[in-house]
């Protein structure tokens, strides 16, 4: 599990911090990353913008680029291997030897490297194991209580 003093180290020295939430709403748990973007929502520093980019980050590529900001942090699922609702924070040139399967494994990588190259952010991704991807609405408990202790953990971290 991804822990405070892991996401303090990466967000040391961040002066704009952009979280990008991806997911779909309509497929349970790849909801996740959207759902910790929506929930942070009004409750973070100027400093810190936020944006729901669904199942298109690239969309969102000049608005990122944009806001100049000093550290990306883009938040999905993916099936990592690992226990329903763990959650790791991985830097995106470790996604090369990294068991992930992301519907967007290759193009987060490319649009990491795109973001790094054009706004010389710290790039990361927050990675939550999903427990369902059917269609449907609903995530799973163990997905939200995941969801609700990042946020916690972030809402620390940011305020």
């Amino acid at each position: 599990m991804v822990t405070e003093a892991e996401l303090r180290r990466w967000f040391s020295k961040a002066e704009r911090i952009m979280i990008a939430g991806i997911g779909n709403p309509i497929r349970m748990d790849d909801f996740v990353g959207m759902k910790i973007v929506e929930d942070l929502l009004g409750k973070v520093g100027e400093n810190v913008c936020l944006i729901e980019c669904e199942t298109v980050p690239e969309g969102f590529a000049e608005q990122i680029v944009e806001f100049k900001p000093s550290h990306v942090l883009l938040v999905d699922a993916a099936v990592l291997g690992k226990k329903p609702g763990e959650s790791v924070l991985v830097e995106p040139e470790k996604l090369v030897n990294f068991p992930a399967i992301s519907t967007h494994a290759l193009p987060l990588r490319i649009f990491c490297d795109f973001l790094r190259e054009n706004t010389k952010a710290k790039v990361a991704l927050l990675l939550i194991e999903p427990e369902l991807t059917d269609f449907g609405e609903k995530m799973s408990v163990v997905v939200e209580a995941s969801a609700k202790r990042v946020v916690n953990l972030l809402l620390k971290i940011l305020r």
